[in-house]
């Protein structure tokens, strides 16, 4: 369980996130001079280097998009300008990829941090690129909700796996479809029919709360309060569900932690996104508080069961379920060790993680609930302490990676073991680097009394 420094304030991290993005700014730097961008989109590292792996182009968006968080922090015109061209230029593909359930993270972290920037006013305001920017965003969210498949209690975004699969992480991408509704797209299909964007963004929020979440409610003897599962499998012919599984996690019946920092961050920001729609606008789906109600309780049953299942520094092993932890003692009761000889860590999932407490504890300290609330709060930035600080930031020169120690696909052992290791340690990914800056802008922010950051923000 989290030890919970209940004394630590945003701003006592403030000399730690000094030294953060100088060190973001020298890894931004290294790979746009050092990767091959011919090979692909870099995706992990191997040995300090970035690297590719052929699945699909899902952290394109997050290599660029953290140029964009970059300038937003720091305020440094050329790294601006690099990540503009860089996006005009390759993520035109993104907006219309009709195979993946990834434009949340690809074009909300490009195209909607743009948009976010010009609305704020960090940058100058210019009638034919916030224009290009809401095209993108509105085709992105219609492309995405085009990926669907109806069951018996509404509908999903299915994965890349096919029609059958939901996958947690999707609740991310639910964003690019509240973005296009938000800017006013109209969403066609056959015979000019119109589809409703909003409804889609909230059928999935709900099936995703429904089924890939838990609440201890007897669905199976592994059901507890808050664990959640990668994958949920649908029958398409009847509607049914049938099982939870997994893709990257040990087994559908354990949680693989990345896919829990998902949830967690992806309802904490939808109910955010909650406070600006107006009640007439969700009647038609169950009304407002219904939707509010299944928001909430997923997004504190996620968080509640990540503070009660990681180790006491705030960054958990892999996945809960992983056959080694068996073997490590009281693991949980001790700061996590990504050395150890039995089970990786993961801190991709600490940082992405580390945004959902932080926004759900600000949420509720600012609807009254301030004892709950100031307990994510709290915990969130114990995580995001610890990730701050040696073995997990990376402070090797000639290290590409920013966020150290993150996992990507332990199953397949895609991940690096280092020379005399028998588990992989010491390398990042593309997503955790993007996710410990999105969390250090959105702290940052708050310590420097700026507009309060979601992603929403480039509509409003």
């Amino acid at each position: 369980m989290i030890k919970i420094n209940q004394k630590l304030k945003a701003s006592d991290l403030s000399e730690q996130l000094d030294r953060f993005w100088q060190l973001s700014d020298q890894k931004i730097h290294i790979i746009d001079s050092q990767y091959d961008e011919s090979k692909g989109s870099p995706v992990f590292t191997a040995g300090g280097k970035y690297t590719t792996r052929g699945w699909t182009e899902w952290t394109q968006g997050f290599q660029y998009g953290s140029s964009l968080l970059q300038f937003d922090a720091t305020g440094e015109p050329a790294t601006l300008e690099k990540a503009k061209k860089k996006i005009i230029e390759k993520m035109a593909p993104h907006i219309s990829h009709i195979g993946v359930h990834d434009h949340g993270f690809n074009n909300v972290s490009t195209y909607g941090n743009l948009l976010r920037l010009m609305m704020e006013g960090k940058i100058p305001f210019n009638e034919w690129e916030k224009n290009l920017y809401e095209l993108a965003l509105k085709i992105s969210g219609a492309v995405q909700a085009s990926r669907w498949t109806p069951v018996k209690t509404g509908g999903f975004i299915h994965s890349f796996n096919g029609p059958h699969s939901l996958f947690v992480d999707t609740i991310r991408s639910v964003r690019a479809l509240t973005i296009s509704h938000m800017l006013g797209h109209i969403f066609q299909g056959e015979g000019d029919i119109k589809i409703s964007l909003l409804e889609r963004a909230i059928q999935h929020m709900k099936a995703t709360a429904d089924y890939s979440v838990f609440y201890g409610e007897g669905r199976d003897i592994y059901d507890t309060w808050g664990r959640t599962a990668h994958e949920s499998i649908f029958n398409i012919k009847d509607g049914n569900f049938r099982c939870p599984g997994t893709q990257q996690g040990y087994t559908g019946f354990s949680t693989w932690t990345r896919g829990l920092a998902w949830a967690m961050c992806g309802f904490a920001e939808q109910l955010e996104w909650m406070d600006i729609i107006e009640e007439k606008e969700l009647e038609a789906f169950g009304g407002k508080g219904s939707i509010y109600g299944l928001i909430l309780k997923a997004a504190k049953a996620t968080c509640d069961f990540y503070i009660d299942n990681t180790p006491v520094d705030g960054v958990p092993y892999w996945d809960t379920g992983a056959p080694g932890l068996s073997r490590m003692g009281d693991y949980l009761n001790k700061p996590s060790d990504p050395f150890n000889d039995f089970e990786p860590v993961d801190s991709s999932a600490a940082a992405i993680g580390s945004q959902g407490l932080l926004r759900l504890g600000s949420y509720l300290i600012g609807k009254g609930e301030t004892d709950t609330g100031s307990r994510y709060w709290q915990a969130g930035l114990t995580v995001l302490g610890t990730l701050l600080e040696e073995p997990y930031l990376s402070t090797d020169p000639d290290h590409q990676g920013l966020l150290l120690h993150s996992i990507y696909h332990r199953p397949n052992g895609w991940d690096f073991i280092p020379e005399g290791s028998k588990i992989p340690y010491g390398e990042s990914s593309m997503w955790g680097d993007y996710h410990i800056r999105e969390a250090c802008l959105y702290l940052q922010r708050i310590i420097n009394n700026e507009k309060y950051y979601t992603y929403f923000n480039c509509v409003r």
